[in-house]
């Protein structure tokens, strides 16, 4: 099992949830400054409790993430450590007017850091798209496209030209070009069978995020029988799991400590889906009487008992966090489980907390366990 550190690097100072387009009057540059600050710190602590990668993404307008270019990230954290792996999960190629651009980024930093870059394509969610006025309907298509333009670009010697249905260029021949050959690994982390089957038929990982244990098994079976349609079959490597993870001294005071970060996360970050929603002509389905599963509600009203409930947040003591951690990985056929111990408003000291006691009590028994 590799474990895998993810940061959002979200904006904690919420006073109401968000609502897409969020007004920026709320943001506060010199807070902003000490956020980046404290991140990349709490990034670096990763490399040396012997982490496997440390994952970053794109995002777009909204305190949700407060990276628009997690590749200016990656360039910091090429300087600040020297064997993490850096997990760009992931650029959104279909948003990038010049994909070449992001090639020639992505090889760049490739490069700065001695060939560590894991290089993830999302899609990304319709919100992303609102933000930057690319047609929703456009995405599958760019995506696709962008990424094609991409990886010829890494893998191409001479100069090519490229004519296609979104993207046009008479010549490209990128340099600097990867480190590693023939092109950093690629991830495109889905939940639709469009998807999943994109990642079976080009034969990459794929990852699950802010789904139960339930649901995750179903994405990952569909992966997996998209697979056997191209004729290969996934290892547990190929499957990615992004989990909340906090340890605390007791299972209660874990929760004390982790659920008031939790809620923010879900009921004030995730709810900027309520305004692309409304943009879109979209509204949620009315609450059920009874709630019986995760499923059954948009993410912004999901609570502790419930994603606890159903795996979608790994909180409590040490023995706890392996077991389910174990559990989960074995029961899902995953092989790679990436963490977020700082979420929602967690303050940077607590989350070093979480970050420590994790590597102290709970790494070396899942490393003991491989």
């Amino acid at each position: 099992m590799k474990v895998y550190a993810f940061d959002l690097m979200p904006w904690p100072y919420l006073d109401q949830p968000s609502y897409y387009p969020d007004t920026n009057a709320a943001y506060d540059p010199l807070r902003g400054q000490q956020i980046y600050a404290d991140h990349l710190d709490l990034m670096v602590l990763y490399e040396e409790y012997g982490f496997d990668a440390i994952c970053i993404n794109e995002h777009h307008a909204k305190p949700y993430g407060l990276m628009p270019s997690p590749n200016i990230i990656a360039a910091a954290l090429t300087q600040r450590t020297r064997k993490i792996k850096i997990g760009l999960l992931g650029n959104l190629p279909a948003l990038h007017a010049h994909p070449v651009r992001l090639a020639e980024e992505v090889a760049m930093l490739d490069v700065m850091s001695g060939g560590r870059i894991i290089s993830g394509f999302v899609r990304g969610v319709p919100q992303e798209y609102l933000a930057l006025s690319i047609p929703l309907e456009q995405a599958r298509e760019r995506l696709e496209e962008a990424w094609d333009v991409v990886v010829k670009a890494w893998t191409t010697r001479e100069p090519f030209e490229w004519h296609g249905k979104y993207f046009t260029y008479d010549r490209v021949c990128i340099w600097p070009r990867p480190l590693q050959q023939p092109h950093p690994p690629i991830v495109l982390p889905a939940d639709s069978d469009e998807g999943l089957s994109l990642a079976a038929r080009r034969r990459v990982p794929t990852g699950v995020a802010y789904r139960s244990n339930t649901r995750a098994r179903e994405v990952f079976d569909r992966y997996r029988r998209f697979a056997k349609d191209h004729g290969w079959t996934p290892t547990p490597d190929d499957c990615h799991l992004l989990r909340h993870i906090y340890v605390g001294e007791t299972n209660a005071k874990a929760r004390e400590e982790a659920e008031p970060h939790l809620d923010y996360f879900w009921g004030k970050l995730l709810s900027y889906h309520r305004g692309s929603m409304e943009l879109l002509g979209q509204s949620s389905p009315p609450r059920p009487e009874v709630v019986r599963s995760a499923s059954e509600l948009p993410l912004y009203e999901l609570d502790f008992h419930l994603t606890q409930k159903e795996g979608m947040t790994i909180v409590g003591d040490a023995n706890y966090v392996v077991q389910e951690i174990q559990s989960q990985s074995r029961n899902l056929g995953v092989g790679v489980i990436m963490g977020l111990f700082q979420f929602g408003s967690m303050p940077t000291d607590q989350a070093k907390q979480n970050i420590e006691r994790f590597a102290t009590s709970v790494l070396p028994r899942l490393r003991a366990a491989m």
